[in-house]
């Protein structure tokens, strides 16, 4: 009996429990339909809110005159939002999107490094840094050994599990450029608040054709926006540089500063030089979603800003005559010796070592530079277009050093200005293992006439006499062997000496000083620095910064932002390393080698007094041919650089800078 009243006993206390929960349950949800209801309905709808970035306008890169090198015009671009798109439909929205532009001959972002060629799939050249990481285990895990096949088969398997359709509904072809789309979507971020840009140059009539089939592309929208171009693709590739997706690497080190995955950036030349200040600031805008994905409301919260715009040192009709000479006489001396491909020149201007052009032959299309078979096509080329002649490659200079060598001797004491050295056409002090023969059987000849007719037997006794040590010294203190300080990426060159031999296993010998001073031996130097060098002479010994950059404005180009005036001396170092006198002789040589010299054919009646040296350097192939050359003579303007490798005939480099000239003293 006591069993059956306590089992009564606890029934009673679970059912008054039960009765509790129950009558708490009921009024949480009468609160919830009818106190909170229409609170939480609106959450519902809502559902989610997130930020997006809005694109700004890159600033414009002009030249010194504010003729537009590269600038910006209007376009419409395409992008996918995720917060609008199911799993199960991007792949198809992305073939069909696919198929729409190649049938307008239109472009999409296009970044797999593995292309569709010849009935096969490739990796892309040039693309090893974005392959190793395709393959790496924090992405498809399929080892480095992979061949493309095996990685298209992972990208399949990525992005087509839970899609809705199957890889094997498309070709091969379409189905690299599908996998490209999402590769691109994955590396960019994309993600709610980060929309991704399918193309961002289409034209108008594209973008109709999408608003009108807007239904069957959830997702897909369409923005005007702004996109580079190039206004001469082929002037001064070189130097201007492109833009590019960023790298996983250079997002890691970048997204503290604001980047975003989706965000291009300048990948060399100015464009990556000045890309801070070209950059601009993007704005901002929060969008808020319904719980069917639909958008209810944008809002900006941060306006964009435009970048600023850089005016370039660089005369672009000066460019354009140094350009096209260039090409010219290469394809000459081309159809005389066939190892002669390309060249460089560059011109400064003496009262502030600014560039006045700079070209680099063979050259290539800006315009085309981010299509990846024309890129491929480029480092397929045996010619090496993408390679800069001009800042960027050094090269066996030849007598153009015997400037050098004469300024350091006079200073140092080795030989005075009357100092005569007798040429029987060899030197050979270092016989029988060393003789160096000379073009001329010269006679007595002093410091003048040596570098006039360029005299070998004359220079290797005063390179002799001078030492390496000091010749080095006075090489560095003008310019060779040592950066320019130009903003682009350019080679800091060779300058021959114990530290070049040793760096290449060797030793230095008493003979390799005379065969440097004759501009041989492991000397090689850029154009660039040719220009500099010769530039410091014709300015007294005062050597200053070489530099493309003139100002910088505002978009509107109406406000100076920051200008390059007064920032121009390479260091604090003391110039009067060379007396005026030194100086003086040198000067008098190098204008005697246009009067009554090597160089007299072409400049001996030239409208414009001008100083000059001609150099041929013995190399691997044809002879290089060089030319440096200041102008006007008694009040130095322009100071000119070119090199021919394997150029062979000195003529040819000598009438590109004449056409400089004619050029300049015209303008």
């Amino acid at each position: 009996m006591r069993l059956w009243k306590k089992q009564l006993s606890r029934k009673k206390v679970c059912m008054g429990l039960l009765i509790l929960v129950c009558g708490i349950f009921a009024a949480r949800l009468i609160e919830w339909q009818f106190v909170d209801g229409r609170e939480l309905s609106a959450l519902a709808e809502q559902s989610v809110s997130t930020t997006q970035s809005i694109p700004t306008a890159r600033g414009e890169i002009v030249d010194i005159n504010g003729v537009g090198l590269a600038t910006n015009k209007i376009s419409y671009e395409i992008r996918f939002n995720l917060g609008e798109m199911s799993a199960a439909s991007i792949n198809k929205i992305t073939g069909n999107l696919i198929s729409l532009l190649k049938m307008r001959g239109e472009s999409w972002n296009d970044t797999l490094p593995i292309l569709y060629q010849n009935g096969e799939y490739e990796f892309q050249a040039g693309m090893e840094d974005e392959l190793t990481y395709l393959k790496s285990d924090q992405f498809l895990k399929v080892g480095q050994d992979a061949d493309p096949q095996t990685c298209i088969d992972a990208l399949s398997k990525r992005y087509f599990a839970g899609s809705g359709n199957n890889a094997s509904e498309y070709t091969p072809e379409e189905l690299r450029n599908i996998l490209s789309v999402r590769y691109g979507m994955t590396m960019s971020g994309f993600s709610l608040g980060v929309p991704y840009v399918f193309s961002n140059k289409v034209s108008q009539e594209t973008v109709a054709i999408i608003s009108e089939n807007s239904d069957d592309l959830p997702g897909v929208s369409t923005q005007i926006t702004s996109v580079r171009q190039y206004l001469e693709p082929t002037l001064m590739p070189h130097i201007l540089g492109n833009l590019g997706a960023l790298s996983e690497k250079q997002y890691e080190s970048l997204k503290s500063d604001g980047y975003t995955l989706n965000d291009t950036i300048g990948k060399f030349g100015i464009e990556a030089a000045m890309e801070s200040t070209l950059r601009g600031c993007a704005g901002e805008k929060k969008i808020e979603y319904n719980s069917n994905g639909e958008v209810q409301q944008e809002t900006v919260t941060k306006e964009p800003q435009a970048g600023n715009t850089v005016f370039l040192t660089i005369d672009s009709k000066v460019q354009k005559v140094a350009a096209d000479s260039l090409a010219k006489n290469v394809q000459a001396a081309h159809a005389t010796v066939k190892d002669c491909v390309g060249g460089g020149v560059v011109a400064l201007r003496v009262s502030d070592f600014s560039v006045l052009a700079a070209a680099s032959y063979p050259t290539y299309d800006l315009s085309q530079y981010s299509n990846a078979s024309y890129f491929d096509s480029l480092l397929k080329d045996s010619t090496n277009p993408q390679v800069d002649r001009a800042f960027g490659s050094a090269f066996t200079p030849g007598s153009v050093f015997k400037p050098c060598v004469a300024l350091a001797a006079l200073q140092e004491g080795a030989i005075t200005d009357t100092t005569k050295i007798v040429c029987n056409h060899v030197y050979d002090r270092f016989k029988p293992s060393l003789i160096l023969t000379c073009m001329g059987w010269h006679g007595p000849m002093d410091v003048r006439s040596a570098l006039a007719q360029s005299c070998n037997v004359f220079f290797c006794e005063t390179g002799y006499r001078l030492g390496i040590t000091s010749m080095d010294l006075y090489a560095k203190k003008l310019g060779l062997g040592v950066k320019t300080g130009v903003e682009i990426d350019e080679t800091e060159g060779t300058l021959a000496g114990p530290e070049s031999r040793t760096a290449a296993g060797g030793t230095w010998y008493d003979g390799d000083t005379v065969q440097a001073a004759i501009g041989q031996s492991d000397n090689q130097f850029s154009p660039a620095q040719l220009a500099d060098y010769v530039a410091t002479i014709a300015n007294n010994g005062t050597r200053k910064k070489v530099h493309l950059v003139d100002h910088v404005t505002d978009y509107s180009r109406q406000n100076t932002v920051s200008s390059t005036e007064g920032e121009n001396l390479v260091d604090n170092s003391d110039y009067s390393y060379l007396s005026a006198e030194n100086l003086k002789t040198v000067q008098e040589g190098m204008r005697e080698v246009v009067t009554s010299g090597t160089a007299r054919t072409l400049f001996s009646n030239y409208k414009i007094a001008i100083a000059a040296k001609t150099g041929t350097a013995e190399t691997n192939g044809s002879d290089n041919v060089t030319f440096i050359a200041y102008a006007p003579y008694d009040n130095p303007q322009i100071a000119v650089a070119v090199v021919l490798p394997h150029g062979a005939t000195g003529s040819y480099a000598q009438n590109i800078a004449k056409d400089i000239f004619d050029a300049y003293f015209q303008s």
